[in-house]
């Protein structure tokens, strides 16, 4: 008994301890840019997403350990979103650190539009 517990905890802390380990490489530097701008984005939201996020929320947002992503925008607002991947909440951690504002802001808007 004590083993496998020993054992399902390293599991589950190497599993949380993958959701945030790498850093992104500087995206177009632009400024924040918005919604409805009629210019060209200034991240790559999904490019953001696959480096900073599948290992815990899946390719295809379908999650496994984590929560699915597929209808985040249905639940959370952009605001909302942009919050949780800033500060972290439960067992995400916080991205304040690792992501520009910039990038946070174009990924709360991608997965905003998730319904």
């Amino acid at each position: 008994m004590r083993k496998s517990l020993l054992c399902l905890s390293l599991l589950l802390a190497v599993s949380l301890s993958a959701c945030g380990k790498s850093k992104t490489p500087e995206t177009n530097q632009g400024t924040g840019g918005t919604a409805g701008g009629g210019g060209t984005a200034t991240v790559d939201a999904a490019a953001i997403y696959k480096q900073n996020c599948t290992s815990c929320h899946g390719v295809n947002l379908e999650g496994g350990g984590a929560p699915k992503l597929q209808n985040v925008g249905a639940k959370y607002s952009k605001d909302q979103i942009a919050g949780i991947v800033s500060n972290g909440k439960g067992a995400m951690p916080s991205f304040k650190g690792r992501l520009s504002d910039a990038d946070i802001n174009g990924l709360a808007d991608w997965l905003a539009a998730k319904k």
